[in-house]
């Protein structure tokens, strides 16, 4: 599949998670087919949950943090500004997400992606052109 394919926070989280093997191994084998093809996509939002969530809940060490990140900046990283939050709200009202998830599909869809990789959002669902697919699903999923 060619096409430019947005990162939720929950597949860069479950990247750290050796709790959980199988979805670890579903989102390093994502997060390597997409950076090989060139077709990875991350927002400000999705860096900041990450940080987020590897201090609080993973209790991970800055210093590795901090190296994750400039891992993840070699995808490309859309900059979250007022105008995809206004997107983001609007969105919000139209599909009845939470904002945050609303804020995923303004950060994509500026960005031109025609899937969103997330295990929050409907399977299959699209939503401005946008399919929503989930890694954690099996070999089904990856081949959207």
């Amino acid at each position: 599949m060619a096409g430019r394919s947005f990162i939720d926070t929950n597949v860069l989280v479950y990247a750290e998670a050796s709790d959980e093997p199988v979805k670890q191994r579903a989102a390093l084998t994502l997060l390597k087919r997409l950076y090989d093809d060139k077709e990875g996509v991350i927002s400000t939002q999705v860096l900041q949950e990450y940080c987020n969530v590897a201090l609080k809940k993973l209790r991970l060490d800055p210093v590795y943090i901090r190296a994750q990140l400039d891992l993840f900046e070699q995808f490309e990283v859309v900059q979250v500004t007022p105008a995809i939050i206004r997107g983001g709200l609007d969105l919000q009202q139209i599909r009845n997400v939470s904002f945050f998830d609303a804020m995923v599909l303004a950060s994509a869809h500026a960005a031109g992606c025609n899937v969103i990789w997330s295990e929050d959002m409907n399977t299959g669902e699209v939503i401005n052109g946008m399919t929503m697919a989930n890694p954690f699903l099996g070999p089904q999923s990856m081949g959207v």
